[in-house]
């Protein structure tokens, strides 16, 4: 009720406060390697004009989300974002509990596991183990990757009910129109090898020497999809070995963290 969708084909709710949406807006502009981002900057990446950028960083700031570096001229996250990213994370049963399997499937498969949740168009990693190999994909807790291309994201898009799934799908399609055929026929053939299997593979369509294999967690009280991954170099994980080695352990890695949250619970 309330909801209609925007020219990005995104749906979007008429009660929504629109100034508080953009003050989280200029927050995600924030990634992994951008301490410090001015005005301008803010101002390019999310569409907003300028003026609208200064009052949100100027609250922001106020409020604590943000703080001004007088010697850059810049803006960088301050603590009231981390104390909500830690609350977070704290209570996610789900680490704590996975992190043992997930650290004995990435020493096993000589990779990267993690378990990431839905950010709008991405997979946000929210646990991360990276194995002692030389040769590992690096990403962490907090990454984001596409849904688009990569397994985690497709078995993500596997677990949906059909008419999110379709949703999800038009934006996406919208936000790569070029790429689409390329995109639509890799979902499709991770419907087919979840169907299958119970895992889906990206092998080398989010990055060429990329190689992975994910499967997701639907918790039983109904809160969001968990995805976990097993993610390594094209050389080292072949795909005969996701399919018939790393897949099915992933899945038992799955079913061995969802009987330990439901005792939990």
């Amino acid at each position: 009720m309330g909801k209609e969708q925007n020219g990005n084909g995104e749906e979007t709710d008429r009660q929504s406060i629109r100034s508080l949406e953009r003050g989280l807006e200029v927050l995600r502009c924030f990634k992994p390697g951008d301490r410090y981002l001015g005005n301008q900057e803010l101002a390019a990446r999310t569409g907003l004009p300028k003026p609208t950028i200064s009052r949100l960083t100027h609250t922001l700031t106020k409020l604590g989300y943000l703080s001004y570096t007088e010697k850059f001229g810049k803006y960088h996250l301050d603590s009231a974002v981390l104390a909500l990213g830690y609350s977070f994370l704290a209570n996610l049963d789900v680490r704590g509990v996975a992190r043992p399997y997930m650290e004995e499937l990435a020493e096993y498969a000589q990779a990267s596991v993690a378990v990431g949740v839905q950010d709008r168009l991405n997979m946000l990693y929210v646990e991360a183990y990276r194995s002692s190999a030389t040769v590992t994909l690096t990403l962490g807790a907090g990454s984001q990757i596409p849904i688009a291309t990569t397994s985690m994201g497709r078995a993500l898009l596997c677990a949906l009910p059909e008419p999110a799934r379709a949703r999800l799908m038009e934006q996406i399609r919208i936000r790569n129109e070029a790429e689409w055929p390329r995109i639509s026929a890799g979902i499709e053939q991770a419907l087919k090898d979840y169907e299958h299997f119970g895992f889906c593979l990206s092998l080398g369509d989010w990055k060429k020497d990329v190689h992975a294999v994910a499967t997701p967690l639907v918790p039983a009280d109904g809160s969001r999809i968990l995805v976990f991954s097993c993610v390594g170099a094209a050389f080292q994980l072949r795909r005969h070995m996701l399919e018939d080695d790393i897949g099915p352990r992933l899945l038992n890695l799955v079913t061995n963290v969802k009987e330990a949250l439901d005792r939990l619970t």
